[in-house]
């Protein structure tokens, strides 16, 4: 992985800069040592690190019997439960899998991360035509958008499997001592995972939270932890900007924000990096986002919203900068074909690459950007394999909790959250809620 900050830096100060990354020398120390704001949850930290072999070799067995006898599995989690594990598994896994003839990975759905009917229903439909299990994550079991979908879905396994049948197809990952469905996976004898107790949602993508359905996807777990385990050592190891990568992003990013750029657009150039953008607009989002201060994390898929949001990004107001996902080198080949009477005008492309010609529009989108006042940082990998994905997890990470630390917020917990789910309890009369249920039906009227 290589970032390159030349076409941002001009657009920041440079003592501004330089501040920064004096300050987080300061603050690499704080977060290594554990004595910053949220330090009873670092245990992402040192996840590379620590990975219980005993616990990958359970998990792969466990992915093993669900892809033999399940066509699909569901992954019922909302957040951090779920984004970091469909992250990975969109990135590496084929496009149109459940079109692919003779398939043997399972195809991965994802239920209780929206609250739509006419969604759940339409699993049910799906479900009832394929052999499935089931992985529900929650710490407490009773996050309102993933207990929802988790009763739907066990009345149905039940009714079509029987009650024992199914309480094998029911991976529970959650709290290791406590909470609703710690206490049903007990009793109904559920296979369980822990979620550590140091570890929030949005950074428990190397745990089983995302190991699990990774695994099941067919990909390898242990070259994830690999490439994050690399990632740890290098930022671990230095607080110096030039050979710690994470400490470079989170001085030229807050540089910029402090120069008046609120908003960092994460640009990408492939589809299957999208849910990859919604994992890092999560983990920056819910981190960072405190006491009126924090960058917006905004996403764009390039070149598809070169044709949308391109020119607002062009031209509009300046309060934005981008930072590129660079991916070098495609998996696949496909070359631009001959035709004989050239109707498009496009066989000056003919013999060449799609991942080629995708790299040109992605240089000349920075030109273009830079030179109509939008720092551009550029983040490039070679190509997205396991130990890539997992180097970049990490890097985000490192540099998220850093990133926060230098804003003053601690950037572990999600105050705001609560705000919400209040109001929510309170509409739909969750008991206990009453009194507030009625003040809020006199707003809305």
């Amino acid at each position: 992985m290589q970032i390159d900050i030349s076409k941002a830096v001009s657009f920041s100060s440079p003592e501004g800069m330089k501040q920064n990354e004096k300050e987080l020398e300061s603050l690499h120390k704080v977060l290594v040592d554990g004595t910053g704001k949220g330090n009873d949850f670092l245990g992402w930290m040192k996840l590379p690190a620590g990975a219980d072999s005993a616990i990958l070799r359970k998990i792969k067995v466990d992915a093993e019997k669900i892809r033999a006898q399940s066509q699909l599995f569901v992954v019922i989690g909302i957040g951090g439960s779920y984004l970091g594990a469909r992250a990975v598994i969109d990135c590496l896994s084929h496009p149109f899998l459940p079109l692919l003839p003779g398939r043997k990975d399972p195809v991965i759905l994802y239920a209780g991360e929206n609250l739509s009917e006419d969604y759940h229903a339409g699993l049910m439909e799906i479900l009832d035509q394929y052999d499935y299990s089931v992985a529900v994550i929650s710490k407490s079991g009773t996050t309102t958008e993933p207990a929802i979908a988790f009763r739907i879905i066990k009345a149905h396994l039940e009714k079509k499997y029987g009650k024992e049948e199914a309480a094998g197809r029911i991976y529970a990952v959650t709290d290791m001592q406590r909470g609703a469905l710690k206490k049903l996976a007990e009793e109904e004898k559920y296979p369980t995972y822990v979620i550590p107790d140091d570890v929030g949602g949005r950074y428990s993508v190397l745990t089983p939270v995302g190991l699990l359905p990774i695994a099941v996807a067919g990909l390898d777990i242990e070259k994830l932890i690999g490439g994050a385990r690399s990632m740890m050592e290098q930022c671990l190891a230095s607080a110096d900007p030039e050979k710690n990568p994470a400490i470079r992003y989170a001085a030229i990013r807050n540089a910029l924000y402090q120069s008046g750029k609120p908003v960092e657009i994460l640009v990408n150039y492939l589809p299957n990096l999208y849910f990859f953008t919604e994992w890092w607009k999560q983990l920056y989002g819910e981190s960072e986002g405190k006491e009126n201060k924090g960058i917006f994390p905004a996403g764009v898929g390039f070149t598809t919203d070169l044709h949308s949001m391109g020119q607002y990004i062009q031209e509009g107001t300046r309060l934005m900068f981008e930072t590129i996902l660079s991916v070098e080198n495609s998996g696949k080949e496909l070359r631009v074909p001959f035709m004989e009477k050239d109707p498009d005008g496009l066989n000056f492309l003919a013999g060449k690459r799609l991942t080629g010609i995708n790299h040109m529009a992605e240089m000349g989108t920075l030109l273009a950007h830079v030179d109509g006042g939008v720092p551009n940082i550029r983040i490039s990998v070679t190509e997205l394999t396991e130990e890539i994905l997992g180097e970049l997890i990490y890097f985000f990470e490192f540099s998220c909790a850093l990133s926060g630390y230098l804003l003053g917020v601690n950037p572990f917990d999600q105050p705001g959250v609560e705000a919400y789910k209040k109001n929510m309890f309170a509409l739909i009369g969750k008991p206990g809620f009453e009194e507030q249920g009625k003040k809020l039906r006199e707003r809305l009227k």
